[in-house]
């Protein structure tokens, strides 16, 4: 074992703590030797002084350290080992310490009501060779025990004293922890121990900003782990904002400036520099990770941890930071605490600074197994280089500011006339109401601040949009509307990307801008590079969505889903304003997640009513998709058109409290389904939901047996709900469940039919809907002739004639029906085109209206033509096409007929 002799004989030769420790030590010493760390370690926790609790844990605390040091130096076991036996430790300690306290004060009660929260790196389990602990100790007056007659809080704060006494005093065995209580709340005036629910309320409502940053390496470390797990649950809200803290960001920027001017000395490599704190240290690897923790945590419930290389790590592999970003930083991160640990071996000080003695620093130097301090100084100047390098990119260099608009220089009108607006003097009079304080969002200090922060970058961006006319009327309605506006501001101020994002939706999308508008925080989903990907699969967005859920409340997830489905639906659409995917595939993925926000919402609320009702044994809910959503081609603002359905015998009765009969059973779960697909909540609203097309449409149950709607469907159904049924999908159920609603789709579809009533009855019903229905404009390309009703009306006609083509995806369909001679070449292209005109309309020209002509450039482009007019005439030709189709069915499905002897 060389490398156990070599860091035996450094530690003896250069640090006088761990030589003491080695003379007073033999027996320990041999079973280092030996090489057996995790023996020498349990030899170490072993110690026991009969009754002597604070002996026990000096001498133990003095073994581990011997035992953790040479095991250190050795390079037997890494800094993640090390800082995590250091802090099992000190919460064994705690422990001890705080049952020790009972013991002496209420012998014969159990530890209860009395909890540790550890901080800062005891709660990240990544303590420090020779650190203080920065505990908040917390009690709850309901179970506490007392002595009689002695005030609960009293004895609680009594409590607290004595375990700090028994970690932090010193004798002939040193020390156990020093400990640091001014991380409790308001520690100027509170007690060193707070009831449970005060400390709550505090967070809740009065806690500063660092306070924040600070819990997220928050832990239940000793005592009443359940009471301190019930804190640290209840304080979540605060830590992890659903909504992105941009506000946090400039806190943390203010922190490290005022952290890097109160410790200047520190601040340059060499003798003196401060590992922790200055530039390029220990504090600015941890910020850096916690900064984008505290940004993206609330969303995102896998970046919840406490450790700092775990988070760089996860912020990665999640695309928040770049990858080698959080490699530079992790490496760094291990050497820069490996050196701080070798300053704090010497002589058992709490240091993160350089000896500015030379021999001091040689000695550090040696310890670490390099020949002096300037090989040392030499190891970390890279590392401190680029960690500064890259935490100055999060915290930014403070710019100049832009000049504030009108309040120096040219007048207002000139300046907005030189960012190119075209009619500044009512660009000045917008901004006078905005300046107003009539408008709520811009009506606080703060929020009048965060305003005039961005205000140059929001005037020049827009000044620049594509259609600055348009940019700036609905960046108008959305301040207008939204309740809050400083987090909106100061995530443009910290993100200038995105501004450009905004201008762009601002000028060629009405409905994302309406979207913006009611939701301000959408815009901060565009931060992520996955923003800008569509999901793989139904699975992986499922999946996704799982990541963010951390409790199991029905409330709670009803408003979750819905400000996951507002998320993603904003960015898919932001994806096609920008070019960024064919309008088909945006189509498909708003389908993907329509349907898992069905699985996981309908999943929710039958476990929710089977909780009070039980379940119908033998039977089961099962959705069927319609229309498009069955198609698996949704637009921005397509409705679900849904069937619920349910199996098993209707004579059944569910075994719950409550019992009820199988049919109202599940036509009471059937409306409970719609609701929480409907319902607006705070999260805002979901879907709209159309069950029109179930056996006796609006007339019929809600929900009925698959028996039932099977007789319906072979002896009752219209011709026009079998058309429907063509696009018909299982969305919800178990698999035995969907392959049966698959064989009844099926067997519907390819029955005999007679042919002269399914030509009366397609003609009429398209002619009927031409006459109740018109097109609501020039580019309504569902309703206009030959356009996408047309299409349908084709396809389906065909479909149900031939019993060819059955795909519920009408892509699908057309081609089949084109590779067997019933549909013209062309005919699918046709439709394709038409699809993703109107999966653009919705956005850019919801009213069907030609859009402004920087819109109309958007269009083209997603479309793949040059401009406007090369896109007007393929809709002509496209049309004409569809069209002639439609025209000749009629004709064509009889000749087909009377050929086949019908």
């Amino acid at each position: 074992m060389r490398e156990v002799a070599a860091a035996l004989s450094r530690a003896e030769g250069n640090s006088p703590f761990l030589c003491q420790l080695i003379e007073r030590q033999p027996d320990l010493v041999a079973v280092i030797k030996s090489g057996d760390f995790d023996a020498a370690l349990a030899q170490s926790l072993a110690i026991e002084c009969e009754n002597d609790p604070a002996a026990t844990l000096r001498q133990q605390r003095q073994a581990v350290a011997l035992v953790t040091a040479i095991a250190d130096l050795a390079g037997v076991w890494d800094l993640a080992r090390v800082t995590r036996i250091l802090s099992d430790f000190a919460d064994s300690a705690l422990d001890t310490a705080i049952a020790a306290a009972f013991a002496e004060r209420v012998p014969d009660a159990s530890v209860q009501g009395f909890a540790v929260i550890g901080l800062g790196k005891h709660g990240g389990q990544e303590l420090n060779y020779s650190s203080d602990i920065d505990p908040i100790f917390l009690y709850d007056p309901e179970i506490l025990p007392h002595r009689e007659r002695e005030d609960v809080a009293d004895s609680a704060v009594r409590i607290g004293r004595r375990v700090i006494e028994l970690l932090s005093a010193r004798d002939e065995n040193g020390y156990v922890f020093r400990v640091d209580m001014r991380l409790r709340p308001s520690p100027e005036v509170t007690p060193i121990t707070i009831p449970v629910e005060a400390a709550i309320s505090y967070y809740e409502s009065s806690a500063l900003a660092w306070e924040q940053a600070a819990f997220i390496r928050a832990r239940a470390a000793a005592g009443d782990k359940a009471l301190g797990e019930y804190f640290l649950k209840s304080i979540q809200p605060f830590v992890w904002r659903r909504s992105l803290d941009f506000g946090q960001l400039a806190n943390i920027r203010k922190m490290s400036g005022q952290i890097r001017d109160h410790y200047h000395k520190g601040q340059r490599l060499g003798p003196g520099y401060d590992l922790k704190r200055g530039r390029g240290g220990i504090r600015e690897c941890e910020f850096f990770a916690q900064a984008h923790q505290l940004i993206h945590g609330g969303r995102d419930p896998g970046l919840r941890m406490a450790d700092t290389r775990t988070a760089l790590a996860a912020l990665a592999e999640r695309e928040r930071i770049g990858s080698q970003e959080a490699g530079t930083l992790a490496d760094a991160y291990t050497l820069l605490r490996t050196i701080e640990h070798r300053l704090q071996m010497l002589d058992d000080r709490q240091t993160h600074s350089l000896p500015e003695n030379p021999a001091d620093l040689d000695r550090a130097a040696r310890l670490h197994g390099l020949d002096d301090g300037a090989a040392l100084v030499a190891l970390l100047e890279p590392v401190v280089t680029s960690v500064g390098a890259i935490y100055d990119g999060l915290a930014g260099e403070e710019e100049e500011s832009t000049k504030r608009l009108a309040d120096e220089g040219l007048p207002l009108e000139d300046q907005l006339s030189a960012l190119g607006y075209a009619d500044p003097p009512a660009v000045a009079q917008r901004l006078a109401r905005w300046r107003s304080g009539q408008l709520r969002a811009i009506r606080s200090s703060s929020a009048r601040e965060a305003f005039e922060t961005v205000l140059p970058k929001i005037m020049e961006a827009l000044a620049k949009a594509p259609d600055p006319s348009n940019a700036l009327a609905r960046f108008d309605n959305v301040i207008e509307a939204l309740p809050s506006a400083i987090n909106f501001f100061n995530l443009l101020d910290a993100r200038p990307a995105l501004l450009q994002l905004l201008a762009d939706i601002l000028s060629y999308a009405p409905t994302l801008a309406d979207a913006l508008a009611r939701r301000g925080e959408l815009l901060e989903g565009l931060i992520d590079a996955s923003a800008f990907k569509l999901p793989e699969s139904c699975e992986a967005l499922l999946a996704e969505l799982d990541s963010r859920i951390v409790d199991d409340d029905y409330q709670t997830l009803l408003d979750l889903v819905r400000a996951f489905v507002g998320e993603k639906r904003f960015a898919f659409g932001v994806q096609l304003v920008e070019g960024q995917q064919d309008p088909l595939a945006v189509s498909h993925a708003y389908a993907m997640l329509a349907e898992v926000a069905v699985l996981k919402l309908t999943s929710a609320t039958v476990a929710e009513f089977e909780r009070a009702h039980g379940k119908v044994p033998g039977g089961e809910l099962a959705i069927l998709a319609l229309g498009r959503f069955g198609g698996e081609a949704l637009t921005h603002a397509s409705d679900l058109d849904l069937i619920l359905l349910f199996s098993g015998d209707h004579g059944e009765e569910s075994d719950g409290a409550r019992p009820l009969g199988a049919t109202q059973y599940f036509n009471r779960l059937a409306q409970r389904v719609v609701g929480a697909l409907t319902v607006a909540t705070a999260s805002g609203a979901l879907y709209e939901v159309d069950t029109r097309l179930r056996p006796s449409g609006a007339q019929g149950l809600l929900c009925v047996s698959f028996e039932s709607f099977a007789k319906y469907q072979r002896e009752e159904a219209w011709t026009w709900e079998h058309m429907a049924l063509t696009r018909a999908r299982p969305v919800y159920g178990s698999p035995s469940a969907r392959t049966k609603l698959k064989e009844i789709i099926a067997e519907t579809l390819v029955a005999p039919r007679d042919a002269t009533k399914l030509t009366e009855d397609i003609v009429k019903m398209r002619g009927d809907m031409a006459t109740h229905k018109p097109p609501k404009g020039p580019l309504d390309v569902k309703l206009l002739p030959g356009g996408l009703v047309d299409a349908e009306f084709t396809i389906h006609a065909l479909q149900l004639r031939h019993a060819k083509g059955l795909h519920p995806q009408l892509d699908k369909a057309a081609d089949e029906l084109v590779s067997t001679g019933l549909l013209p070449e062309g005919f699918g292209q046709a439709q394709a085109l038409l699809t993703r005109l109107l999966v653009m309309l919705r956005l850019v020209a919801p009213d069907c209206e030609i859009p402004s002509e920087p819109a109309q450039a958007v269009v083209a482009k997603a479309l793949g033509f040059a401009n406007w007019g090369d896109v007007m005439a393929a809709i002509e030709a496209a049309r004409s096409l569809i069209s002639a189709e439609w025209q000749g069915i009629g004709q064509r499905m009889n000749d087909g007929f009377q050929e086949n002897g019908i």
